[in-house]
């Protein structure tokens, strides 16, 4: 995707009339800072091992009205029980299908961003979330006020699905009142011909709030998915996220969690299945920026075929932030001698009273194990696939909503059949 090509469809998003021109400063100022910055090169120290090209090689185009559902759009294929559910199709928020609990207030982004221009929902210096901040459709804002607790899950359904080469903005906001608290699912499907997904998430949990999230990227194989996701937490406050990831010819996750309020607990998960030539991505920063928080992470990658991963996992403890808490664990499962995974654990601590530790591990399935369940009358296909469901079952049974594990756990089964 040239970067001339990025100037006309940006030219071209600027004539529409449909979107607020309250925000077309602050698009100008992000596209220009895009183009100084240009797309990341493997020159980049974080992005040496992500290869671009299913990006940077083809041009995208933006995802116009037409490209919304004319008929009645069907979504029972992707259902999970027990939600609410907010329905986004090629971009394009469907009102008419979509439901809410009372206490959730939804806006679309561009609104929240003029009632909310803090900063912290402006363009970060990431050339991903500059272009987010340059072609972001109009988004949705999901607002809980303060002592509302949202009983039932909201889900956030994100379809793409066109025979066009597609770039589709999502921006979401959420932002958690003082002692409110929610649970979100964010899903992610499609059977799009080519498309390029570029996701920015503002996450604002409020003191003694609680945000539990789940991401599932499932996306078609010829999908490019790129998350933005950046938390604040003030004090006290509880933010649980867990990605299951097992679509997209290149997904990424980008995502920072700054702990700025005493007492605040940050937990970040994630599980990722790859396999043919698939390239999955995690890169995580903890930011303990005051004293008395804690902070885990704890990603798995199971990887098949000519599959490649990252793991970059960061925790940085800052001067002031003395009795930080803080763990990080990766580990790797290898099934084919020619995938690869590159796990990179990383601690940048500046306090003297703390208790921060890391550990990362890769290997293939163990031959004794093997050995053992063949002996008891197992087969090798079977063996196999008893080996990677013990080594992902932890992640999976972290996902407290029960619809969501199981639907998790059927698409592992499908992986494992389908990489047979």
């Amino acid at each position: 995707m040239t970067l001339n090509h990025l100037q006309k469809e940006f030219d071209k998003m600027m004539n529409r009339d449909y979107f607020s021109d309250t925000v077309h400063p602050m698009r100008k100022e992000a596209f220009a800072q895009f183009l100084d910055l240009g797309f990341p090169t493997k020159k980049w120290e974080d992005w040496r091992f992500t290869n671009l090209s299913p990006i940077t090689k083809q041009d995208f185009s933006l995802s116009e009205i037409q490209d919304a559902p004319q008929d009645d759009l069907d979504i029972s294929a992707y259902e999970i029980e027990d939600t609410h559910t907010i329905v986004i199709f090629n971009g394009h928020l469907q009102n008419s299908i979509s439901s809410l609990e009372n206490g959730v207030s939804l806006m679309s982004g561009l609104e929240y961003l003029t009632h909310k221009n803090d900063g912290f929902t402006q363009a970060k210096n990431t050339p991903f979330d500059l272009l987010n901040t340059a072609f972001m459709d109009s988004g949705i804002a999901l607002v809980i006020e303060k002592n509302m607790a949202i009983k039932k899950a909201l889900r956030i359904l994100f379809i793409t699905s066109s025979t066009k080469n597609l770039m589709i903005s999502p921006r979401v906001h959420i932002d958690l009142g003082n002692a409110s608290s929610l649970s979100i699912i964010e899903h992610h499907v499609g059977d799009s011909e080519s498309a390029f997904q570029n996701e920015s998430v503002f996450v604002s949990i409020g003191e003694n709030a609680k945000l539990d999230h789940v991401r599932i990227q499932s996306n078609a194989n010829t999908v490019s998915n790129m998350a933005n996701i950046h938390v604040q937490q003030e004090d006290d406050s509880h933010y649980s996220f867990f990605q299951f990831a097992n679509g997209s010819q290149l997904g990424r996750l980008n995502l920072r969690a700054e702990l700025k309020g005493e007492g605040a607990y940050c937990r970040l998960d994630g599980l990722a299945l790859s396999a043919n030539n698939q390239h999955l991505d995690h890169h995580i920063i903890i930011d303990h920026q005051v004293a008395n928080c804690i902070s885990h992470q704890n990603f798995r990658s199971v990887l098949q075929d000519k599959s490649s991963g990252v793991f970059s996992g960061r925790t940085i403890v800052r001067k002031n932030a003395q009795q930080t808490d803080s763990h990080q664990s990766n580990k790797n499962l290898l099934l084919s001698k020619n995938a690869f995974v590159h796990s990179i654990p990383q601690l940048e601590i500046d306090a003297d009273d703390v208790k921060c530790a890391h550990s990362s591990t890769t290997g293939a399935l163990d031959e004794e194990s093997l050995f053992y369940l063949r002996s008891r009358g197992l087969d090798i296909l079977s063996a196999k696939n008893l080996l990677v469901q013990g080594f992902v079952s932890e992640m999976i049974e972290s996902v407290k909503h029960e619809a969501t594990q199981k639907m998790i756990q059927s698409h592992l089964q499908n992986w494992l059949n389908s990489n047979a």
